[in-house]
């Protein structure tokens, strides 16, 4: 079968219930390091990870599109794909509002992600 047509079991990462234990404790199964990995693939970039920060930081939890581009120096065009990344990977929802747009952070795909990296500190540290 190719990896095309596999389909990946749906794993909740709406929910506040952490899908697996952190990778410190069990190995991640196969399926949900295939969910996870476009997150962490689009915080990889140094610009979608600050512009992570800064809708997840926002007053009153939104980022407005005019808000975000000024503090690039990078394109409207190149600010927009960045930000169609963060929503296809689940990170971020988006609202049109008349001609400008708003993200919102996806909290519960941010708390799986921090559960999933977290380590429990040891007697040694």
């Amino acid at each position: 079968m190719s990896k095309q047509g596999a389909s990946l079991p749906v794993i909740d990462l709406t929910g506040d219930t952490p899908c697996c234990p952190p990778l410190a404790q069990r190995r991640v199964p196969a399926e949900t390091a295939a969910v996870l990995a476009p997150a962490f693939k689009a915080l990889g970039d140094p610009v979608r990870l600050q512009l992570m920060s800064m809708i997840a930081s926002a007053e009153g939890g939104e980022a407005c599109v005019c808000d975000l581009t000024p503090a690039f120096d990078l394109t409207g065009p190149t600010i927009s794909h960045h930000l169609k990344t963060l929503r296809e990977a689940g990170l971020v929802d988006a609202e049109r509002r008349g001609t400008w747009v708003y993200y919102r952070a996806r909290p519960a795909i941010l708390r799986q992600l921090a559960a999933l990296l977290t380590i429990e500190p040891t007697s040694a540290e």
